[in-house]
């Protein structure tokens, strides 16, 4: 069964209490469940994983390199996680970078993402609807060859 990586960064483990008015009404567990539900439904797996540590992210990342894609929201790792950088250019499969909320119409300093460019797109502003927009995505995905 292939599987899927749902990998969450720092302070997305306080999802439904940390500024709902942005992030939604949530929780993680909440969402992994939906997400897991879609996921196991297209006949794949999900493994989620969310550390507030970037270097527990790069662990796991490298603890399953045999995934088939992954789903990374990389919370604010996204401006300056070079660490999680290389670890996702040295990720062999396919992801998508997720964010809840349109950072582009946030502050200015959330206009950049240095690992988007590694990820195969990315999708932000759709809420939790994302996640769902990812599974599709890669799910649909052509295998690399």
């Amino acid at each position: 069964m292939p599987k899927i990586l749902f990998i969450h960064g720092p302070n997305l483990g306080r999802l439904g209490k940390r500024k709902p008015e942005i992030y939604g009404y949530e929780t993680l567990a909440e969402i992994t469940e939906k997400v897991e539900k879609a996921v196991k439904a297209k006949g794949c797996s999900l493994l989620a994983f969310q550390s507030n540590s970037e270097g527990d992210l790069i662990d796991f990342l490298e603890a399953n390199l045999d995934a088939e894609s992954a789903i990374v929201n990389p919370g604010a790792l996204m401006m300056a996680g070079w660490s999680l950088y290389d670890a996702l250019e040295a990720f062999p499969a396919p992801w998508v970078e997720v964010h809840l909320s349109n950072v582009w119409s946030r502050e200015p300093f959330r206009h950049s993402s240095i690992l988007s460019p590694l990820a195969k797109g990315v999708v932000a502003g759709f809420g939790t609807l994302g996640y769902l927009m990812a599974v599709q995505a890669l799910i649909e995905e052509e295998p690399k060859t």
